[in-house]
């Protein structure tokens, strides 16, 4: 990869590390999480989705399954291609699109908006966090809503650890973990060991406090914005257990 090119821009870590991110247990839970967006966003049965760094496609294949029109993108052209090889196993239709987040938006054509699984921060600067909302915002229709879910700053201090190591499929994954500045990030150091093969990724991940999101969802250009630590929606507090914004128009 040229050095002037973001890591998250690098192929090869995603698809070296697809089956850690997107293993069986990922896909399973696909399910109960569409259950759960679409009861904090109040979407109605057959709402238009936007999937905004959807990965291999878990959960925009599982609104298509429901009849919901889905649009997904990613910078990963082997996760768009896994996406729509998914979708045509399964005989389903959905739209996916190789581009990046933060510049590609479809004016007004969606009713619900989704970033999920921590897909945000990964850019060099807090600004272009900011493009990639505003180009969200843009593509949803009046009364849109984006839903995101992510790991917040106060998540992060509380749980924070150095490093661990386990095995999966046979194969060794170690991890490092660096408070950046004064938690302004995350620097992650992952290590896979397969056989007698060794892939060692580091990357920095700009952390967000639910405070400091919900003011970069408000100076994209969203309404209001709700913040809850779990799934069922309880509120965002000591005990929560991911950072859930439910941004609208």
């Amino acid at each position: 990869m040229p050095e002037d090119e973001p890591w998250f821009s690098d192929e090869s870590f995603w698809t070296e590390f697809a089956p850690l991110l997107f293993g069986g247990d990922r896909w399973a839970e696909a399910p109960a999480v569409v259950d759960a967006i679409l009861a904090l966003s109040g979407a109605s049965p057959g709402a238009s989705v936007l999937d905004m760094c959807c990965g291999p496609g878990r959960h925009a294949l599982e609104f298509a399954a429901r009849g919901h029109p889905v649009v997904g993108i990613d910078i990963t052209e082997p996760y768009i291609a896994a996406a729509r090889d998914s979708a045509a196993a399964m005989g389903l239709s959905a739209e996916f699109i190789h581009a990046d987040a933060r510049s590609w938006s479809r004016p007004g054509a969606f009713d619900l908006a989704l970033n999920l699984f921590t897909s945000f921060g990964y850019f060099g600067t807090a600004a272009e966090d900011v493009a990639m909302l505003e180009r969200i915002r843009e593509s949803l229709a009046p009364g849109g809503v984006l839903v995101m879910d992510l790991v917040g700053k106060e998540i992060a201090a509380r749980d924070f650890i150095e490093g661990e190591w386990f095995e999966r499929d046979g194969r060794l994954v170690l991890t490092e973990f660096e408070v950046v500045g004064a938690w302004e990030g995350l620097r992650n150091r992952w290590i896979l060991v397969d056989g007698d093969r060794r892939t060692d990724r580091a990357w920095v991940q700009r952390l967000y406090a639910g405070t400091e999101l919900r003011e970069a969802l408000l100076d994209a250009g969203f309404g209001s914005v709700q913040l809850f630590g779990t799934w069922s929606g309880a509120p965002y507090g000591a005990t929560a257990e991911r950072l859930i914004a439910v941004a609208r128009t």
